[in-house]
């Protein structure tokens, strides 16, 4: 296979404020044929994470994925796809995969290297069951992401009162349902009465609040009078500051994220003391720490879902060229669950 072309997205200029279409370019790539070890995928989804906003400065933070080069397809995204031709023993041609060469409608990938600290590593996926793009959300990084939080960090005890930030997003409506599933009393918080209406009547989430209706601390204090064991941290700032002070003592909080940050200068909680005097343990996690638990999540998440106990909502942008929309329509909050690109 020969002279494949097709099109890739790629940074122009670093975002200065909101993500906007202007900071990237589609282009026209040649795709090379493969080398011995190499398969070629023509991708049919491309995940769009608010991870990716920490990237898209020259600076990425310390001990995090590396920030993306200007001028080049961007790497280091989840993406799925069907072998197109296969130079390695371990593919077939129509396989379909995950990888992390995204944001491109062909990607030549080196199938034994790992990617994403082995999440995105080149794997064959089972779809006999499951839509494909399942697997960028509740069956890929985002479940495992939801479960590794509540049950190794958190350590969910059945009976705990727990909040998850940012519940209609895709890992925390994961985790909030994760943590009910599981014999938990669940609060979740979002920014608009409309995410608080899907949250209620979708997911069926009575203790939903719209955080910038009230001060937190005021609808945690009449949603959960008694306080809180677990909160599981999306948000950062604002949210773990009223955390801190919801928490009982001994109480759990999980760190998934803080993306009220990732376009703003940090500003840590201001009574962060309360973690001594109130005993709690604070861990900050990454899913791809966790990737032993993969097959119990697809095991249980993949049930739920069969079920229907489980609700997955994907925003869908069609097109390539619409890759960089979707992250911005993420970013400004205006999307629900999982956001993804359909190529």
């Amino acid at each position: 296979m020969t002279s494949l072309h097709g099109r890739a997205v790629q940074l122009t200029r670093y975002p200065d404020g909101a993500i906007t279409p202007e900071c990237f370019e589609v282009v026209d790539v040649e795709v090379p044929s493969p080398r011995a070890g190499q398969v070629v995928v023509r991708n049919s989804w491309t995940s769009v994470d608010p991870g990716l906003l920490l990237r898209m400065s020259a600076r990425a933070p310390a001990g995090y994925f590396a920030a993306f080069p200007l001028g080049r397809p961007l790497d280091g995204i989840l993406t799925i796809g069907e072998v197109l031709e296969s130079r390695h023993e371990g593919f077939d041609v129509g396989d379909t995969v995950w990888h992390a060469s995204g944001w491109r409608e062909l990607s030549v990938v080196d199938a034994d290297v790992e990617q994403l600290g082995g999440l995105g590593t080149l794997t064959k996926l089972d779809v006999s069951e499951s839509e494909p793009q399942w697997y960028l959300g509740p069956l890929g990084g985002m479940g495992l992401t939801a479960y590794a939080g509540l049950h190794v960090v958190a350590a969910l005890r059945g009976g705990d009162t727990v909040w998850v930030s940012a519940g209609a997003g895709a890992v925390g409506s994961l985790a909030a349902q994760i943590a009910r599933n599981v014999g938990n009393t669940v609060l979740v918080s979002t920014g608009s009465p409309h995410k608080v209406a899907w949250l209620r009547e979708e997911l069926g989430f009575d203790l939903a609040m719209d955080y910038r209706a009230r001060p937190l601390r005021d609808s945690l204090a009449e949603l959960a009078p008694s306080g809180l064991d677990v909160y599981f941290d999306s948000v950062g700032g604002d949210h773990l500051e009223a955390a801190l002070d919801a928490m009982r003592r001994g109480g759990r909080i999980a760190l998934c994220g803080s993306i009220s940050e990732y376009q703003t200068d940090p500003r840590g909680p201001g009574n962060l003391f309360l973690a001594v005097s109130k005993e709690l343990t604070l861990r900050g996690f990454r899913g791809s720490g966790n990737l032993g638990l993969l097959p119990e999540v697809r095991r249980r998440l993949g049930g739920w879902l069969r079920a229907g106990s489980l609700v997955w909502r994907e925003t869908v942008f069609d097109g390539l060229a619409n890759a960089p929309l979707a992250l911005g329509e993420m970013a400004a909050g205006r999307t629900i669950g999982k956001t993804l690109v359909r190529l």
